[in-house]
């Protein structure tokens, strides 16, 4: 009964804050999203998964991941700077949207430049280079992205949610189709380009009902000047946290081959697939900490570290049952096929718990314009990683680049921080977040 009082009055002095009410319902809406568009592209990815089977699976998932090593360059490190910006002052709203689309626009061509020089360096047969090509034109529609981040600066979020579950549920369908009548491996990846298109006409929709205009998007060059000076830090650790993250697959196809990354694959997407929560949290629930250091910096800091406590405590919560369930789960799902994956999970699961710190780190790192500093942690995880997969795989096989992939992210997320005085608050704040006495307090 009296844990039940607590927890009540709790409740009470959260609901008695100011704007509890706006920041709650947008982070239901991302979470409804999430798990509505997670359940939907989950299962029918099991689903492609299965009928591709590991060697075609493992094709497409290079093929995506070499697109991914480049995908770093087209965002332009302006996505947490463009929220920040959308918050401080909304009335530069037209410029700030239009100037981040020019630039976007910009990276998206450039990746796709590089995209196509890049794949002449490989031995890749031309049906993987075909793959490669259709995944990468679909950058380009991406640069309507900015759109998403104003809603997410207004805390608007279920107009994102709208057309989000809207894209999840047509293009599973249209998988599942694909699958019905035993269509090629090319169709889905024509898909993956449908996909960004649906995605992003979506938003204009949408932005367009809020009786707001694209063609009042104005550029300009001297804002443009002040966005790529503070974001060059984060354009270098976009392109570093591209290779890091999809460097493994590429490595393992050149090593191992494409069953193998098929198997890993498979593995990484049950691992990842709980990403969403610790990011979803923070770009909800950032806005409120960036009000708050208008209050207090005492304010300001004890939010933060709630936010950090919530996130590894939820990270935890879920890397526990699927260290000791793993096999069980890669088998029930997606069959015996793929028997190595099980293996792999058992470690990338705990990838996730740093991946929450390092999410929380970086909005703190952009709000404080400490972005250079993100920039550091990227690319001592980008090296790490790639010297510890060309270690590790030929001796450990796929399980290997699993660990590679552990340790990178926890030298990234909180390492990193012992060697800089600037960073030292976030390391006091994850410590005391991993501390389950005060958790339970």
């Amino acid at each position: 009964m009296k844990i039940k009082e607590i927890l009540k009055d709790k409740l009470n002095k959260l609901q008695a804050y100011p704007g509890f009410k706006k920041y709650f319902v947008n982070t239901s809406w991302l979470f409804f999203e999430r798990v509505i568009g997670m359940t939907v592209s989950f299962f029918v990815g099991v689903y492609v998964a299965r009928y591709l089977g590991p060697a075609d699976y493992g094709l497409f998932s290079y093929a995506a991941s070499f697109v991914g090593l480049f995908l770093g360059i087209s965002a332009l490190g302006l996505d947490s700077i463009l929220v920040r910006e959308l918050v401080k002052d909304e009335t530069k709203r037209d410029e700030l949207l239009g100037t981040s689309f020019i630039l976007k626009s910009i990276g998206s061509i450039l990746v796709i430049l590089i995209v196509l020089i890049a794949v002449r360096f490989t031995n890749n047969d031309s049906f993987t280079n075909l793959l490669i090509y259709i995944i990468v034109s679909g950058t380009i529609v991406k640069s309507f992205n900015v759109i998403n981040f104003y809603f997410q600066s207004k805390v608007l979020s279920k107009y994102t949610v709208y057309v989000q579950i809207f894209t999840s549920i047509t293009c599973a369908v249209i998988k599942l189709v694909l699958i019905y009548f035993n269509m090629g491996l090319i169709y889905f990846a024509i898909v993956s380009l449908l996909q960004s298109i649906i995605f992003s006409s979506g938003l204009i929709v949408m932005y367009v009902k809020q009786k707001s205009s694209l063609f009042k998007w104005r550029m300009n060059f001297d804002l443009a000047k002040n966005l790529l000076k503070d974001s060059w830090p984060l354009i270098l650790s976009g392109i570093a946290i591209s290779i890091y993250m999809k460097i493994d697959q590429v490595m393992i196809k050149n090593m191992l081959g494409t069953e193998a990354v098929g198997n890993y694959a498979v593995a990484v997407k049950l691992s990842e697939v709980w990403y969403f929560i610790p990011m979803v949290i923070t770009n909800s629930l950032f806005p409120a900490i960036v009000n708050a250091k208008k209050i207090s910096e005492k304010l300001y800091y004890e939010r933060l570290q709630k936010l950090y406590t919530l996130i590894v405590w939820i990270a935890i919560a879920i890397a526990l049952p699927m260290t000791f369930l793993s096999d069980w789960i890669v088998k029930l799902l997606f069959g015996e096929q793929y028997n190595q994956a099980g293996s792999v999970l058992i470690i990338h699961i705990w990838v996730g718990v740093f991946v929450g710190l390092a999410v929380v780190k970086g909005k703190w790192q952009v709000n404080e314009n400490l972005t250079k500093f993100y920039l550091y942690g990227a690319l001592a995880s980008s090296i790490a990683n790639i010297l510890l997969n060309y270690f590790l795989i030929p001796a450990y096989g796929i399980k290997g680049a699993a660990v590679a992939t552990l340790i990178s992210q926890c030298i990234s997320a909180y390492f990193i921080n012992y060697f800089f005085v600037e960073l030292k608050s976030q390391t006091l704040l994850m410590h005391k977040a991993f501390d389950i006495r005060r958790l339970l307090k």
